[in-house]
């Protein structure tokens, strides 16, 4: 389950320079003074003299020796890890006397001691892999290199269409697809850094790249174009569980897709089954008892998404009895109401996780001060319930349009959070940024991250927001919605004119920066151009508004040059693609900016435009 701080109140130091820099903070830190010169790599592991949470550890940092206690492999590897931090947070406060620490072998460490232990027990990362892009192994690599070095365990990648399933070929055939191999060797590196990969497939919602095809159309619920409850049109993406046919192709799926991993957890969705009606919803709970009792799940835990549940709650009654079953409840703004759901999940006896996300989807800048507070009041309501596990996600919806760093605030947030709530509680982003700066971007000049969460909360000068989403972008997305009215009522000129000047301003500072791991041009790169693509969309706006609203109220010079301007964007933007990316999915994530690209140069907005894959269909 989770452990409780022996001291929640706070967590002591003498040292709170160096304290303030530590992702997460310990539990518990005492730190003096005196420095003493640590070999990094010779520092030995010996059994806790005593007991200690799994995953926990000890360190003592004394004049004679630095010696680590730890009575499994993870809570010496977080010993380590933990380590490694104090050595480039004494280097960042302290530069002139903090010895080699980026030389990973010798630090100058001031003495004392810590012990630590994660108050969850599974801290997961999910990554959508499906909404286009489809990242290269090193791409993954390097994300778990981060990840572990917070203290994540849990990693899952969000598959609808992205892997070779055998036999199905027609769906993922142009789509860059991971192979049994490559889930093989990320398996593998991820177990030698104590994080468990498993498997995550979509047995019932979200099953639209299948039933497009007309091998698969009579699986679902409805066939073709559905209406959305917002007024626009998707294929349908519910396959229909009364149909024997659905079950022989998801239990070749599990079967297929499941053996891959190590892991006796598999994630099979379940979530948003739109098309399934109200009066046919108990049929969620029979599925899901269905799947469960599959030989192919025998000795797995099968977990699913908590919102076709949170919306009848009787359905929890119904499979309340299951054993294996693990219920992920997601909500992804500020002010969702997991306690509530928790609670309830808590009384119903069935094992859950609760599910915040970064906040980057739909947004091209990402919401930083929505996903730290999201992640933050996830884990306070872990803690209540009696949570398992807490899982932070991390979509890519509409094109996946967003770049990795945009990502990496949530991530952090979620990290600090996850292992000791209590002693992370009053991190926020300007104590963040510091602690991106020194363990995720390594950037001397402290510049980088705080202007990567700068434009992530530049939306909010709009004073015009929307649920799960940047109403400063859905021009990018929708142009034929005007501006100023519906989702974007009380967006003016003044407000898209202030959201410019914090991005410009936020840009400019990023150019200066001097991040040191591999990558950091590509991010300096990357958030640049991401940057430019929102300047371009308030110019957009302002545009609009000086006469109605509408695309098609820009005069033509103006319209012209923004499509120039979009044009040299998503050039830019197919040259960054193959350095994190597979090539499949690039065509149809662009297509987004080409739609309004050609929308610019015609004047003429598709009132039905719903995106590239539905136009294709």
């Amino acid at each position: 389950m989770f452990a409780v701080s022996k001291n929640p109140e706070s967590t002591r130091s003498r040292n709170l320079p160096i304290l303030k820099l530590l992702l997460p903070v310990p539990r518990e830190i005492e730190l003096r003074e005196s420095r003493v010169l640590v070999d990094l790599d010779a520092v030995p592991v010996r059994p806790t003299s005593s007991p200690l949470e799994k995953e926990g550890y000890r360190i003592e940092i004394g004049k004679e020796a630095t010696t680590i206690e730890a009575d499994d492999g993870a809570g010496a590897f977080y010993a380590r890890a933990t380590l490694a931090q104090l050595a480039r947070a004494t280097a960042a406060s302290d530069p002139e006397s903090a010895g080699d620490a980026k030389s990973g072998r010798f630090a100058e460490l001031p003495t004392g001691t810590i012990t630590d232990w994660p108050d969850f027990k599974t801290r997961a990362v999910m990554l959508d892999v499906s909404r286009t892009k489809v990242p290269t192994l090193p791409t993954l690599f390097s994300l778990i290199d981060l990840l572990s070095s917070w203290k994540i365990n849990h990693f899952e990648l969000y598959i609808e269409h992205t892997f070779e399933f055998p036999g199905h070929d027609d769906v993922w055939r142009d789509a860059s697809p991971y192979s049994r191999a490559d889930i093989e060797e990320l398996d593998a590196y991820c177990a030698e850094r104590y994080v468990e990969l498993s498997a995550n497939l979509n047995t019932l919602g979200h099953m639209e790249r299948w039933l497009v095809h007309p091998r698969y159309a009579n699986l679902g619920i409805a066939r073709g174009m559905v209406m959305t409850p917002w007024g626009m049109m998707r294929p349908a993406s519910t396959l229909d569980p009364a149909n024997p046919g659905s079950l022989a192709l998801v239990r070749e799926l599990i079967s297929t897709h499941a053996s891959c991993f190590e892991s006796p957890r598999v994630h099979l969705g379940l979530d948003e089954p739109w098309e399934l009606p109200g009066e046919r919803h108990m049929e969620w709970a029979t599925w899901a008892k269905t799947l469960r009792a599959l030989p192919e799940m025998e000795g797995r835990t099968m977990l699913a998404w908590g919102d076709f549940p949170a919306q009848y709650p009787g359905l929890l009654d119904e499979i309340a009895t299951e054993t294996g079953i693990t219920i992920c409840e997601w909500g992804y703004e500020a002010g969702h109401p997991f306690a509530e759901r928790a609670g309830r999940l808590s009384e119903s006896g069935l094992d859950h996780w609760l599910c915040p996300g970064t906040s980057s989807w739909i947004s091209i800048l990402g919401r930083t001060s929505n996903a730290v507070a999201n992640c933050q009041e996830a884990a306070r309501a872990g803690i209540g319930s009696s949570a398992s596990g807490v899982m932070v996600t991390d979509w890519g919806d509409f094109g996946h349009l967003q770049f990795p760093a945009v990502s990496e605030p949530g991530f952090a947030a979620f990290a600090a959070a996850s292992w000791c709530e209590a002693a992370n509680a009053n991190l926020d982003t300007t104590k963040l940024a510091p602690l991106l700066d020194v363990h995720g971007f390594d950037d001397s000049s402290a510049r980088l991250a705080r202007g990567v969460m700068d434009l992530g909360d530049a939306h909010m000068a709009a004073e015009c927001n929307f649920l799960n989403l940047a109403t400063i972008v859905l021009n990018l997305y929708f142009p034929q919605l005007p501006v100023g009215s519906g989702l974007t009522t009380g967006l003016d000129t003044t407000r898209l004119n202030n959201v410019s000047s914090i991005v410009e301003s936020a840009r400019d500072a990023i150019s200066t920066a001097r991040p040191r791991r591999p990558d950091g041009a590509a991010v300096i790169e990357e958030m640049r151009a991401a940057a430019d693509l929102v300047v371009l969309l308030c110019d957009d706006g302002v545009a609009r508004l000086k006469g109605d609203g509408h695309l098609s109220s820009i005069p033509a010079g103006h319209r012209l040059s923004l499509a120039k301007r979009l044009a040299d964007l998503i050039e830019q933007r197919r040259d960054l693609w193959s350095a994190r990316n597979r090539p499949g999915g690039m065509e149809e994530s662009l297509a987004w900016l080409e739609h309004l690209k050609s929308c610019y140069e015609s004047g003429v907005t598709d009132p039905n435009w719903s995106g590239p894959f539905v136009s294709c269909i």
